[in-house]
């Protein structure tokens, strides 16, 4: 299907002297009631700032920082998180992560997180913006080791800049999500948009909508958690937001004109979710107040 596939094929990327790559790994443990970051590795513009621990069962908040704020034609960023045994860990990311317009080639953005048995990891980044003319590629890749573990991940992706008033007439975003448990696959799906193709426009599809958004609970979850979930969110919202409840856990997606209201609609679910499979509400990191 021109403009949107579930099967497009990921090319890998080529570099040069001119473009960037970072690189962050983490590994998280839990020791002494807390979950701690033991060790880190990083190369080029990734970098991590100190955990905090706001939660009372030690869990970490980790701030994934980019200090460029922007990405390139070209520049590869990849990301690798290990949660060891018992580990819990929020993600985020300070602000919005900027693909910008390239004549030269694509840029990639990579996450793997490993999530051993018992962990819970919530991956909860501030949107990505496709800027008209970028190339991107966005790739995340999450394994967990059992039926213990527990991922929460959500993503955002703007096309073009409404509040601009810019559109994503030309270049294209590739999205690729896998999520495995026990080495067998639970959630898989790729997306190619192309800028201003007519399938954007469909009301199969994007229906002219600039904000996408996805939100993904694999874990232990009560049988009514969707009902539970579409309760919080109400009437109100059911143009933009829909949720599936699978046999391991929820698929939520949101499909609007406003980040913010993606967002709102994302943490209610989160919440119900959190209180659901941990016994805990949700526990927005301080840096999304700033």
């Amino acid at each position: 299907m021109e403009g949107l596939s579930l099967d497009a094929e990921l090319g890998e990327p080529s570099l040069d002297a001119a473009c960037w790559r970072a690189e962050l790994e983490l590994w998280l443990e839990h020791r002494d009631g807390k979950t701690r970051l033991v060790r880190r590795r990083h190369s080029g513009p990734l970098v991590v700032q100190r955990p905090f621990h706001p939660e009372s069962d030690g869990t970490a908040h980790i701030y994934l920082l980019h200090p460029p704020g922007g990405v390139a034609g070209g520049d590869i960023l990849e990301t690798t998180c290990h949660l060891e045994p018992g580990a819990r860990a929020v993600l985020t990311t300070p602000g919005a992560t900027k693909f910008y317009r390239s004549s030269r080639r694509q840029s990639r953005q990579r996450t793997v997180i490993d999530v051993a048995a018992g962990a819970v990891c919530e991956f909860l980044p501030q949107e990505t913006i496709i800027f008209d003319g970028a190339e991107a590629r966005i790739e995340t890749r999450v394994a967990l080791a059992d039926a213990s573990a527990t991922y929460v991940g959500w993503d955002f992706l703007s096309l073009g800049r409404p509040a601009a008033g810019e559109r994503f007439a030309n270049g294209s975003v590739q999205q690729r999500i896998e999520v495995s448990l026990a080495g067998r696959p639970v959630w898989f799906e790729r997306l190619c948009i192309q800028g201003d193709s007519p399938v954007g426009h469909a009301p199969f599809a994007l229906r002219g909508r600039p904000i996408v958004g996805n939100m993904i609970y694999i874990g232990r979850v009560a049988e009514n958690a969707a009902e539970r979930v579409r309760e919080r969110i109400g009437e109100e919202a059911r143009n933009v937001f829909s949720i599936s409840q699978l046999d391991r856990g929820i698929v939520c997606r949101y499909l609007g004109d406003i980040v913010s209201e993606g967002k709102l609609l994302f943490a209610r679910a989160w919440d119900v979710l959190r209180e659901a499979g941990q016994g805990k509400p949700a526990a927005p990191p301080r840096i999304w107040a700033t």
